[in-house]
């Protein structure tokens, strides 16, 4: 039995961003993860060790979005490295790193970056 299984919004304060102020101050961050899963065994046995545990994954995003960085391709690459190190039975899964009022010439509410393996 095929699933999905979803880890959204996941909230951060991280200093992500190339000016000064972002290194500074930081900036709200989400982080969306999806993958898909071979659920059949934990639909029967009702035993979190037949599944996927999204609290592993919550810690390695958390993990990582600690490190202060430029760019947000660079936060969402190395959650998806650190997520395929942990994790090598995941076969494609997807993380979306978005940022709160990106500093743009004009109006933006969120910029976004999705990696997909």
């Amino acid at each position: 039995m095929k699933g999905k299984i979803e880890l959204t919004g996941m909230k951060f304060h991280s200093r992500i961003g190339c000016l000064d102020s972002e290194k500074e101050l930081g900036n709200e961050m989400t982080v969306d993860f999806s993958c898909d899963y071979d659920i059949s065994k934990a639909a029967l046995s009702d035993a979190l060790e037949d599944t996927l545990d999204y609290s592993d994954i919550y810690g390695i995003v958390s993990e990582q979005m600690e490190a202060e960085c430029n760019l947000l391709e660079n936060a969402a690459g190395r959650i998806v490295s650190a997520i395929r190190k942990a994790h090598p039975e995941l076969e494609h899964f997807s993380v979306k790193v978005s940022k709160k009022n990106p500093p743009v010439d004009g109006q933006a509410e969120w910029s976004a970056v999705s990696l997909e393996i």
